[in-house]
């Protein structure tokens, strides 16, 4: 069995964890964010299992079979700073930094959640590649069969746009995502549906065209989807363009792959 290891991805919203046994992924996972007092907690825990019990979602349970008593390497990635400063407490973390994924051409703001996305992808399924991120904020992220950093997009998520429109106007509701079963009518009789109808038909058609632009740029090109809301979006757009969803490569742990390719190499055990 290989060493045991702990990818976390620290997300605007959430903490995305990941747990491997040397190259395998056993296990996938959020939780919430933490204070500073939980995590220093959390370096206090005398076996995995309860490591685990304290990071994992109150219905999940995960167990591996382990006799180290040290807590195991955790392999960090974020985008929120604050939430990285605090998590360097926790003993054994490597930072991993946009210097150390091998795209080429990247820019130095581009986050390194875009980055590892894109490379995990890549090196999974093959480049050319297009990464679509439906998170907190809905990105496209692209590169060549050069692996060269073709470039991208960045605009708000539905959350953002629903929340933006209840919390900075007047006489709006505030929507929930969870809320919305189906595709709203496109021509609404009601405020509610009115508001999700512009914002999710202009969303899918904002997709729709990115997918069209790259597989012109690219024929061959690969498009993989990940994010909170891609089940909700990849179903839609299967009903308004089967023909592009066919494209999609619908895998949630884009994040996590390219973790392991930085993390692991080509080695079969062990982190470097």
């Amino acid at each position: 069995m290989g060493e045991i290891w702990l990818a976390l991805e620290i997300g605007n919203s959430r903490l995305h964890w990941a747990l491997f046994i040397g190259k395998k992924l056993y296990s996938a996972w959020d939780s919430d964010h933490l204070a500073e007092s939980d995590i220093q907690q959390l370096a206090k825990c005398q076996t995995l299992d309860r490591l685990l019990l304290a990071i994992s979602a109150p219905h999940q349970k995960i167990r591996v079979e382990n006799t180290s008593s040290s807590p195991p390497p955790l392999l960090l990635a974020s985008v929120v700073p604050k939430q990285t400063a605090i998590w360097q407490t926790y003993p054994n973390t490597r930072v991993i930094t946009l210097e150390q994924v091998p795209l080429k051409n990247v820019y130095p703001t581009l986050g390194i959640d875009r980055a590892l996305a894109l490379w995990g992808a890549g090196k999974t399924w093959g480049f050319p590649m297009l990464v679509i991120d439906t998170g907190t904020a809905l990105t496209f992220t692209a590169a060549d069969d050069n692996q060269c950093l073709v470039g991208g997009a960045i605009l708000p998520g539905l959350g953002l746009q629903f929340a933006t429109l209840g919390q900075q106007t007047g006489q709006l509701p505030l929507l929930k995502m969870q809320n919305i079963a189906s595709l709203p009518p496109r021509f609404a009789l009601n405020t509610t549906e009115a508001i999700q109808s512009g914002v999710i038909y202009t969303v899918l058609a904002g997709i729709k065209d990115f997918l069209e632009a790259w597989l012109q740029l690219f024929s061959d090109g690969n498009i993989a989807i990940k994010g909170g809301d891609r089940t909700l979006l990849v179903t839609y757009l299967q009903v308004l363009y089967p023909e592009i969803t066919e494209h999609l490569i619908v895998e949630p742990n884009l994040i996590f792959l390219g973790m392991r390719e930085i993390v692991m190499g080509d080695s079969t055990d062990g982190i470097e």
